[in-house]
């Protein structure tokens, strides 16, 4: 019986991997086509603390909303945008543990991440659907932002059941309300001059995507450490032959 308890052990190992990869790189992607797209905004430098994220899809030159949008590499940030929500949707489809309501629950959370992401991508905030009278922008930017705040709380909730250890779960159940309460926030100042909105606007946003990578890591960890522990384990002798 080792042979097929091994090989499961191993399949769980597998999905165990893929899903802290998918999570890990879904948080990442965001990260680096911020940072990539950030850093050949020059002239003037962009600024974290007072630009919008979404500046960044933004090819222009265009003034709205009281901002000066000009992204040398509006593209990178769009696919950023495109990508982030797929992969962070696709590794919430591969969890396993997550039961009953729980689990349709983080299902749908996750697909509305993923909508939400290509509708940031497909339509750059650069004001003009405001006119139009819908702004596919800002909905798939709410949706990102509400769904992707609440799921890595239901995550953390479900820590042991997910992979997730229990500093982690907590983490992620305070960084979601942290990026739930960032929300208003951060709407009352959209849209003004004030000098601090990318800051607010981050508080609302970067919690989900670093929740999201202290979940990867932690499973990723996690099964690693119980693959380790399960190579280790004294076999069973082998019976002697014609018994």
């Amino acid at each position: 019986m080792a042979v097929p308890n091994k090989r499961r052990t191993e399949r769980a190992s597998a999905r165990a991997k893929t899903v802290g990869a998918l999570l890990i790189a879904g948080g990442g992607v965001f990260f680096a086509a911020e940072f990539i797209s950030a850093s050949a905004w020059t002239d003037p430098p962009y600024s974290y603390t007072y630009h919008y994220v979404s500046n960044l899809g933004v090819r222009g030159p265009v003034e709205t909303l009281h901002q000066v949008m000009n992204s040398p590499l509006s593209w990178v940030m769009n696919t950023g945008f495109f990508l982030f929500g797929i992969l962070l949707a696709l590794g919430v489809l591969a969890l396993r543990g997550l039961r009953g309501w729980r689990r349709g629950a983080s299902v749908i959370l996750g697909l509305l991440m993923a909508i939400g992401g290509v509708l940031l991508a497909l339509n750059p905030g650069d004001g003009q659907e405001a006119a139009n009278q819908i702004d596919y922008h800002s909905i798939g930017a709410l949706a990102s932002i509400v769904s992707g705040n609440v799921l890595i709380m239901l995550m953390g909730r479900q820590h042991a059941n997910i992979g997730v250890s229990r500093s982690v779960g907590r983490s992620m159940v305070a960084l979601g309300v942290i990026g739930l309460l960032g929300l208003p926030l951060y709407l009352s100042v959209a849209g003004s001059e004030f000098g601090l909105i990318g800051l607010f606007e981050r508080v609302a946003i970067y919690p989900l995507f670093i929740g999201q990578i202290l979940a990867g890591v932690s499973i990723w960890k996690g099964r690693a450490a119980a693959q380790a522990r399960h190579a280790t384990l004294p076999r069973s002798p082998e019976m002697p032959a014609g018994t």
